[in-house]
């Protein structure tokens, strides 16, 4: 078995209905979290997690995600003009160290189906799942905490945190196995429930969008059938492959932003600006002043 996990899967082939009228022309992944897209963010994790390759799940009409990724030196020169050279690095950086391939999703059949159209992508290795709707924020990249405990104990590996018991129901709660706990962070499971309603949740662990799954979830997804409303979930095809992987939780060390709608995708920009010294102040300006209104 390789020692290391290669490749990255970023689901992006929805069509952002939460986000309409903007994402008729221009996909939600490329709306902006402060100054770079939430893709960006997600893509140097993987990267800061020492991932080389980036398949992105894409869907007709969203070239604009392949744009981003296309090196260009007159974007880099006006960048650095204009002073943005973090973000001109990153960019140069993405070049250099990553590279990128782009599996169509003909069909929107649901989470599993859009990791499933990255098999040949991916391989017959060890992957990585990234939703770019969770944007995780901490002091040491999400991916590379699991890559470490999944080094230690391979098998499929879902990201969880704790969730209040009134939200519980609009998660994936894991289910874990007795005596499970391995190091604090890492436990064992004996299974999943999509959604259930909070007196029946086996845990207060909701199920975050980080996943690092064994080949054999290609095979389990194949053979995974549409459930009530279509679609082939991710969770269902992890479930089949338990015979043959072990599968563990991690409760990541992070603050999660979810930017899957605008006013998350907000929330998210504010957050993070006010981390930075170049924007937080102004920031504060603008809110003490619409507090006054």
């Amino acid at each position: 078995m390789p020692s290391q996990i290669r490749t990255v899967v970023i689901p992006a082939a929805g069509l952002g209905t939460r986000f309409l009228p903007l994402t008729k022309a221009v996909p939600k992944e490329l709306a902006p979290v402060v100054d770079r897209p939430a893709i960006h963010y997600v893509v140097k994790e993987a990267m800061d997690a020492g991932i080389g390759h980036i398949a992105i799940v894409t869907s007709p009409g969203k070239q604009a995600l392949e744009e981003y990724f296309k090196p260009s030196q007159e974007i880099d020169a006006l960048l650095r003009r204009r002073g943005m050279n973090a973000v001109a690095d990153e960019l140069q950086q993405f070049a250099q160290r990553l590279t990128f391939s782009y599996p169509i999703q003909d069909r929107q059949l649901g989470l599993g189906h859009a990791v499933l159209c990255a098999r040949e992508a991916a391989g017959r290795e060890p992957f990585a799942v990234i939703l770019p709707d969770d944007l995780l924020v901490g002091d040491e990249p999400v991916l590379a905490q699991m890559l470490r405990a999944w080094q230690r104990r391979p098998g499929n590996y879902v990201a969880v945190e704790e969730v209040p018991r009134e939200r519980i129901s609009a998660y994936g709660v894991v289910d874990l196995a007795a005596g499970s706990e391995a190091d604090g962070r890492t436990y064992r499971l004996k299974g999943m429930v999509e959604k259930p309603p909070a007196d029946k949740a086996p845990s207060n662990l909701g199920i975050v969008g980080r996943y690092l799954l064994m080949p054999e979830v290609f095979d389990a997804l194949a053979e995974t059938r549409p459930g009530a409303i279509g679609e082939i979930q991710l969770t269902d095809g992890i479930a089949r492959s338990m015979d043959r992987c072990p599968l563990y939780a991690y409760r990541y060390a992070a603050v999660r932003y979810d930017c899957g709608t605008p006013l998350g995708l907000l929330h998210a920009s504010l957050s993070l600006a006010l981390r930075r010294p170049d924007t937080a102040a102004e920031v504060r300006g603008w809110a003490q002043e619409t507090l006054r209104m």
